[in-house]
């Protein structure tokens, strides 16, 4: 990639009265994208090794554990712990837990149970993220139906992932495709910029209007995440922990999470 190219064009439409146009600081250089790169493919590895080992009779603190003891074998760290005060190395999700749930000893993976990972990895200084459902044994063809339709609103929103396009048509896409299949989007949270911090700009929404948001622009690193509810998008938060988000009709949600840059003729998945 030509940064200086990239940061001409994106001058270039400055001054052509472009707004949103993304700030020179969101193009990473050649350096730092091979220094993400190398984060992900740890966070990928972490993600591979849940993977392997999850099943029926496990504790969420076997999770963290396994999580907390590989990334910190490849010379990492976990991103999520103390962050902002969250306990633990990785969020576990289970059911009608939309995002962030706290790993512990108590709680047992059932059969039929669907559950979310979401692993964050710092290497060197760089940051990667993406989580990925799993469902455990057999489940109920409607959690299984759940599950497969956000993967493939993931797989719509990679699709708009295109140099001079626009933010927005990521969200647009997603939700439409969501509410097709009868369901809705999680509007309070989203993807965000990441690389050399856990959270930057921009703030990626799952729902929007085509052509608008930031112009997407060579160099961008972010992640689409959608967050997809059985019947209602209403969320709440754990006022014991703070920090678990519930359904608030109780029904099960789903997630998936990849972690994209983007290049001169598409989009990188770096982490998945």
């Amino acid at each position: 990639m030509n940064r200086e190219k990239v940061l001409k064009k994106l001058q270039q439409l400055r001054e052509e009265g472009h707004l949103n146009v993304p700030r020179d600081e969101l193009i990473k250089t050649e350096e730092q994208i091979q220094g993400i790169r190398e984060s992900a493919k740890i966070n990928t590895a972490v993600l591979d090794y849940v993977a392997e080992r999850i099943k029926e009779g496990i504790t969420t603190e076997q999770i963290n554990n396994w999580v907390k003891e590989y990334t910190e074998s490849q010379g990492a760290i976990c991103a999520p712990y103390k962050y902002g005060g969250f306990p633990k190395h990785v969020c576990v999700s289970i059911d009608d837990v939309v995002c962030h749930g706290i790993p512990n000893k108590n709680t047992v993976l059932k059969e039929g149970m669907i559950v979310n990972v979401d692993v964050s990895t710092i290497y060197n200084g760089y940051y990667s993220d993406a989580s990925r459902m799993f469902i455990i044994g057999q489940t109920t063809p409607e959690k299984e139906r759940l599950v497969r339709v956000c993967k493939e609103c993931l797989e719509i929103g990679l699709e708009q992932v295109k140099p001079y396009g626009y933010l927005g048509d990521i969200g647009y896409y997603i939700e439409r495709h969501a509410l097709k299949n009868g369901y809705k989007v999680v509007r309070d949270f989203g993807g965000h910029g990441i690389g050399l911090e856990f959270h930057e700009e921009p703030f990626v929404f799952h729902y929007g209007k085509k052509n608008s948001g930031m112009i997407l622009a060579p160099g961008m690193i972010f992640t689409i995440e959608p967050m997809l509810n059985m019947k209602k998008s209403a969320i709440r938060i754990s006022t014991i922990d703070g920090w678990t988000a519930y359904t608030k009709d109780k029904r099960p949600s789903a997630q998936w999470e990849h972690m994209v840059l983007v290049t001169e003729d598409g989009y990188e998945i770096l982490s998945y």
